[in-house]
């Protein structure tokens, strides 16, 4: 399986990202927080399961910084949470061209479905 867009740079000598520095060194994962990127690996994929079949694309975020909803498809959100677990934090990527809000849902959304579609399979 593919983690995101390939670095078109990759193993590149001259690649013009090795001038820049990180603004600040990524601080590792605490156990607590490992934890819940864990778990919430497990709940994207119970997500993709339940939702996937009926058009929904991916997760929709929005973004602290600039207020705006951002698409990720199922891999895309996937691919992010493995690099926090591996690097401590999410890779650049380009934002979603043109992306149809209708095929994204956000966390919460996702997360209500899945725990009423499970509460009426209980009952």
């Amino acid at each position: 399986m593919h983690d995101g867009p390939l670095d078109p740079f990759r193993d590149d000598p001259n690649d013009p990202a090795a001038l820049l520095e990180d603004a600040e060194p990524v601080e590792p994962l605490s156990d607590s927080e490992r934890d819940a990127v864990e778990a919430d690996l497990v709940e994207l994929a119970e997500f993709r399961t339940a939702l996937e079949a009926s058009g929904v694309l991916g997760i929709s975020v929005e973004c602290s910084d600039c207020g705006e909803l951002h698409y990720f498809s199922w891999d895309l959100m996937s691919a992010n949470l493995r690099a926090l677990l591996g690097e401590g934090r999410t890779h650049v990527h380009e934002p979603a061209y043109s992306p149809d809000p209708d095929g994204y849902v956000s966390w919460d959304y996702a997360r209500g479905y899945t725990d009423a579609t499970a509460a009426l399979r209980r009952h």
